[in-house]
């Protein structure tokens, strides 16, 4: 079974911060169904086209992700290979994303944590741009605040989840060029992922 982790920080204090994007577009994958609580994390299994899929949200903080993705990949027996880590990036510009098949952390806390515990640099993901950072705001304090009423957030996690579908049903490469570089927002409103 192959695993989509949202990456965030739990309770409301975070709930729609920037962030908290992963588990925004987690949340709308397993929008029809139930979560549970097991390994740190709430998880919740759901149908995208033909596979079913585990969905998951650490309960960790961020900077401890990787103890409830390890913890589950364990009990439920997926691979690095067959995971697949969304997160914020406030580098990229609000709307832009960017999918890796691998390689460094980039400096995302969240994503260090996951490629440590897992002990391999082969996990796919995709970054979702929640920048930039106006001046004079430091990065922490600016992914710890929410959204404005500016930023189209449900734009910006229906793209992350059509990203992530066309992904599941059609893999990285297809999904890279589909999603990657400088397409605008609102040229990702099939959310099945066909492309």
């Amino acid at each position: 079974m192959r695993a989509i982790v949202g990456l965030g920080n739990p309770g409301l204090r975070y709930a729609r911060t920037r962030h908290n994007i992963g588990f925004l577009v987690a949340d709308d994958l397993a929008a029809e169904n139930r979560w549970s609580e097991q390994h740190q994390a709430q998880t919740a299994i759901t149908q995208i086209g033909a596979e079913e899929v585990l969905v998951v949200k650490p309960l960790t903080y961020m900077n401890r992700s990787g103890d409830a993705v390890l913890a589950l990949s364990e009990a439920v027996g997926f691979t690095p290979e067959e995971a697949f880590v969304v997160f914020d990036d406030f580098l990229l510009d609000f709307g832009r994303l960017r999918m890796r098949r691998s390689g460094s952390d980039g400096g995302h806390n969240g994503l260090a944590s996951v490629l440590e515990r897992l002990r391999t640099q082969d996990v796919a993901r995709l970054r979702l741009g929640v920048g930039p950072v106006p001046t004079g705001e430091s990065d922490i304090e600016f992914v710890l605040n929410q959204f404005v009423d500016t930023e189209d957030v449900e734009g910006l996690v229906q793209r992350g989840s059509a990203a992530t579908c066309c992904w599941l049903q059609h893999g990285i490469e297809a999904a890279m060029n589909r999603f990657n570089g400088s397409a605008p927002l609102s040229s990702a409103a099939d959310l099945d992922g066909n492309i």
